[in-house]
């Protein structure tokens, strides 16, 4: 269906239209067996049954396969312009290269796209959404594409969101300590095969041993992974900054629609196969208090508080992961400043941080094409 702020249908398109909305419309679920698209396919199973068609697809060597969605069977179609016949929402999950070239077909073919790439997220004309921080932003979408951010900035958007609507933000200092799978399977592999070579040894009480003991399997990252941390996560940008940390900056920035919000983020791999955590130094431009934010985060939809330091209860990667929320502790007032928050933040990069997040979107969508 041609978005309406592409132009004025005519009666013809109207009539089209009217016919599509009539049922649930169609979806494509595009780079369906990558990592993301695996936890879509099902999130997709479990949420509500919006969709009529669910249209897997993803490259040619892939065709031919059979995915479960919904409890049925469903064999893969390779990416072509003809896969996207019939379709209403596409969403992607492929490399930044692919959906440059793949996107703009899609939504000549008449789909709204929900992109889980690079490619389109700071684009003035693609809204870039959380449902639940700017839901209302994703009616407008001039090029027909609707953004979903970084799975660094959407492991801690939506208890911030929160927190902002309250407080108001001003300013913002993170720093991330983010899971293996970010970069795909290649991270899982290459921490699994390292923990391998280190696991039952002597390893990492002298300088260069665990380097040594890896050897060649250091994978995408530019140090070890096991029995360390990297600092460092993305590609080198001006000034020193990684490609990682400046997604943090401009999304949240874009998210909350606060173009000159002072953001930094210092963003570090480390030994985990899946969930990010980011301790967070978030100031306000009022007065802060434990228990007011504790009150906020208690009631917001899609966090969970979990915030005892006394009984030993805060979030952690291994308790988190595969589940759907932003999970928060450690909550406290800044020592030196009654307007600043500190607290750790935990999310499941697979799930909201990718996956869970475009299906909140497309169900939005869902309602849209249907009245």
């Amino acid at each position: 269906m041609i978005p309406a702020e592409a132009g004025r249908p005519s009666l013809a398109d109207t009539a089209g239209a009217d016919a599509r909305t009539a049922r649930k419309p169609h979806l494509a679920v595009v780079g369906a067996t990558g990592a993301v698209g695996s936890v879509l396919l099902g999130i997709l199973s479990e949420r509500a049954d919006v969709w009529g068609e669910i249209r897997l697809i993803a490259s040619p060597r892939s065709a031919g396969r059979k995915l479960t969605v919904r409890g049925e069977e469903v064999e893969v179609v390779a990416l072509s312009e003809d896969a996207f016949d019939g379709i209403d929402v596409a969403m992607f999950d492929v490399p930044d290269e692919v959906a440059a070239q793949w996107v703009p077909v899609a939504v000549s073919k008449g789909a709204v796209v929900v992109d889980n790439s690079g490619a389109f997220r700071m684009d003035p004309d693609v809204p870039l959404v959380v449902p639940e921080v700017n839901a209302h932003t994703a009616r407008v979408r001039p090029r027909g594409i609707i953004a979903n951010p970084n799975c660094t900035t959407l492991s801690m958007i939506v208890a911030l969101g929160a927190l902002h609507a309250e407080y108001g933000l001003s300013e913002l200092i993170v720093s991330s300590y983010q899971a293996v799978s970010g970069v795909g399977k290649a991270g899982v592999d290459t921490l699994r095969a390292q923990l391998s070579a280190v696991c039952g040894t002597e390893l990492g009480a002298k300088p260069g041993d665990v380097r040594r003991a890896v050897g060649d399997t250091l994978g995408p990252f530019p140090a070890p992974i096991a029995l360390n941390v990297v600092p460092w996560a993305g590609t080198l940008q001006e000034d020193g900054w990684s490609s990682e940390e400046l997604k943090v900056r401009n999304e949240t920035r874009k998210i909350l629609g606060m173009p000159e919000l002072p953001v930094t983020a210092t963003c570090v791999r480390v030994p985990v196969l899946t969930t990010h955590s980011l301790a967070v130094h978030a100031r306000f431009e009022n007065e802060v208090t434990v228990a007011g934010a504790h009150e906020i985060l208690a009631a917001a939809p899609g966090v969970v508080l979990c915030d005892d330091p006394a009984e030993e209860e805060y979030p952690t990667p291994s308790d988190v992961v595969g589940t759907d929320p932003t999970w928060v502790g450690r909550v406290r007032r800044s020592l030196d400043d009654p307007r600043a928050l500190e607290l750790f933040v935990c999310g499941d990069n697979l799930r909201k941080g990718a996956a869970l997040n475009a299906a909140q979107i497309g169900e939005l969508l869902a309602g849209e094409l249907r009245r």
